[in-house]
């Protein structure tokens, strides 16, 4: 089993969905970590489970679209565990709508939490790392960011610029000791399909070779093996979890 003992790993957009049950993965296998979220209900409550569980967990109510933010809340977890070993940025929204009906409001939004988001805490993250000479940042890009899709404009182009981002920091960090990679989900059972209609979800089941929606587990998974000593050569890449979806 991949073991993260005394690893910090830290996961924006933790307090629900994938970032939740990827933080429980991490902590099940040894890990301390931190969750950076908006929902400061939820991110405090499951931070509490887990420390009466006898985990090490820190939750930080963060806008990750404010870089003065994250700079500030990235030296108080320095300070709090000394070193940064995994970022997961997974934070992200959705604000769907045609070219002809998105609002410029809705595009900024978008760009705001899942393109700025992630350049302001690689950044933080990356000085960080580049201090110790080691590390892992795991960016959360998506199947449709590959293919693109109706009525994601702005989704698919933050989707996109993380596959660019991802690229660009392997080849910088690269000699400094930090790998970076990204995982691109295809639809996975998350809040953020809620609002898909059932017959939509059907068509997708029926057009994904497994036969079903994806699961938290599943992209947790691809993580917790980027982030393992057992992907210590892979760095650049993007995986695609899609059950096929695209292929």
């Amino acid at each position: 089993m991949m073991d993260f003992e005394n690893k910090v790993v830290l996961i924006t957009g933790g307090a629900g969905g994938i970032g939740r049950e990827t933080a429980q993965q991490f902590i099940d296998r040894g890990a301390k970590v931190e969750i950076w979220d908006m929902a400061e209900k939820a991110g405090k409550e499951l931070a509490q489970k887990w420390t009466d569980e006898g985990n090490n967990v820190h939750f930080e109510k963060l806008d990750v679209t404010s870089y003065e933010a994250v700079k500030q809340t990235m030296s108080e977890l320095q300070e709090r565990w000394s070193r940064l070993d995994v970022l997961v940025n997974n934070a992200g929204i959705t604000r769907d709508a045609t070219l002809k009906k998105m609002d410029p409001d809705e595009w900024q939004q978008v760009m705001d939490v899942n393109l700025n988001g992630v350049f302001y805490c690689g950044k933080a993250a990356s000085g960080l790392m580049r201090d110790q000479e080691s590390g892992v940042i795991l960016n959360a890009s998506s199947v449709v960011g590959l293919y693109g899709n109706f009525g994601q404009s702005n989704y698919v182009a933050t989707k996109s610029g993380v596959v660019g981002l991802t690229k660009t920091w392997a080849r910088e960090l690269g000699r400094k000791g930090i790998r970076v990679n990204a995982v691109a989900p295809g639809f996975i059972e998350t809040p953020m399909v809620d609002t898909v209609p059932e017959k939509v979800l059907n068509q997708l089941k029926d057009q994904t070779p497994l036969g079903r929606l994806g699961k938290p587990k599943d992209i947790a998974a691809a993580y917790l093996f980027l982030a393992s000593d057992q992907a210590e050569y892979i760095t650049g890449t993007v995986i695609q979890v899609d059950g096929g979806l695209v292929v």
